[in-house]
């Protein structure tokens, strides 16, 4: 089985998110980062080189091509030049459902990306965050 290429590191958070490019990234990444840690209560680890990540829980892929397993992060992002990527968002059907209620954002297949924090509706971002948080060790929806 295929070992996930994106690890949990000892990297410095805080450096990361102050090295972020373009200058505005910087401050959207520390607003999002406060966010997220009101919100799920965890300190936040760097994820490979660039996505930054609270807790974790263990995946097995659907792939039949593929199957990987492994750690991934309950909810994450990485303040890319382009848009802030986030994850977790929609992986749970009620963070699916209420994602169109969060403002301006485009989807990837895993991700969310939002090109400027202040175009999405911060409370629902709340909500989205606590619904990606409340999954339980396998990644499954809790309760």
């Amino acid at each position: 089985m295929a070992e996930p290429k994106t690890q949990p590191t000892d990297a410095s958070v805080e450096a990361f998110l102050d090295a972020a490019q373009p200058a505005r990234r910087v401050e959207e990444g520390h607003r999002l980062d406060r966010i997220m840690r009101e919100e799920t209560g965890a300190e936040p680890v760097l994820w490979g080189p660039s996505m930054v990540g609270y807790g974790s829980y263990h995946y097995v892929s659907p792939s039949r091509t593929s199957r990987t397993e492994g750690e991934w992060p309950k909810v994450a992002f990485s303040p890319r030049k382009g848009a802030l990527s986030l994850y977790g968002l929609k992986d749970l059907p009620a963070g699916a459902a209420l994602l169109p209620e969060l403002g301006a954002y485009t989807e990837g297949a895993g991700c969310v990306y939002v090109k400027r924090l202040e175009l999405v509706d911060e409370g629902v971002l709340r909500r989205l965050i606590r619904i990606a948080w409340s999954r339980d060790d396998d990644g499954r929806a809790d309760g």
